[in-house]
């Protein structure tokens, strides 16, 4: 390569980068604009070397130039090069990218493993229902004879107390004392918890 001649002597003195920075911090545009030229590639090649798809590597590397224009005042000479700095700020971002990408993927992997979750099963609906029935009836069965008449009358046909008292022709104060003792004898009978 040629080197660039300058008409009328020496060629100016190019600041460095770490010069440039200083000179960003204070929020110099043309000491940005020199930055961006001097730093744009190297970024842009770190970013797709971890992400490898240039779309995203071209977005997160604008957002890394963008975050060196706003925080170029937190760059500290004593902890290593400007370029170093810059390209540090450039991989934490694309491993940002990746993880927030597979955080992503794994989401939505897990919502699809819901999605396929077994259909609603009748028969197993239907079996269990059969099973409690059975359950009732073998229960009923061991209830007196004015007991089960009682539970059978208010609970399976929806007859109030009075009504019951009547069709069975017993005073209202007995009904209610077997619908107690019934209920309570099937409770037992059927495991449930008062």
């Amino acid at each position: 390569m040629k080197e660039p001649v300058f008409v009328g002597g020496p060629a100016p003195a190019q600041p460095d980068l770490q010069e440039l920075l200083g000179l960003v911090a204070r929020g110099d545009q043309d000491a940005f604009s020199r930055v961006y030229d001097v730093v744009s590639g190297p970024v842009l090649g770190l970013v797709r070397a971890v992400l490898r798809d240039p779309a995203q590597s071209e977005e997160v590397a604008q957002e890394v130039l963008i975050e060196v224009w706003r925080t170029a005042a937190r760059y500290q000479p004593s902890r290593g090069s400007a370029m170093t700095w810059i390209l540090t700020l450039a991989h934490r971002r694309a491993v940002d990218r990746v993880r927030s990408a597979q955080a992503a993927s794994d989401r939505e992997q897990r919502a699809a493993l819901l999605d396929r979750t077994p259909e609603y099963d009748e028969v197993i609906e239907q079996v269990e229902a059969s099973l409690e029935r059975e359950q009732v009836r073998r229960c009923l069965g061991g209830l007196t004879e004015l007991q089960r008449q009682s539970v059978t009358l208010a609970y399976y046909r929806g007859l109030a107390y009075r009504e019951v008292a009547e069709l069975l022709a017993v005073p209202l104060g007995t009904v209610k004392t077997r619908l107690r003792d019934g209920l309570i004898r099937l409770r037992d009978c059927l495991g449930v918890n008062a």
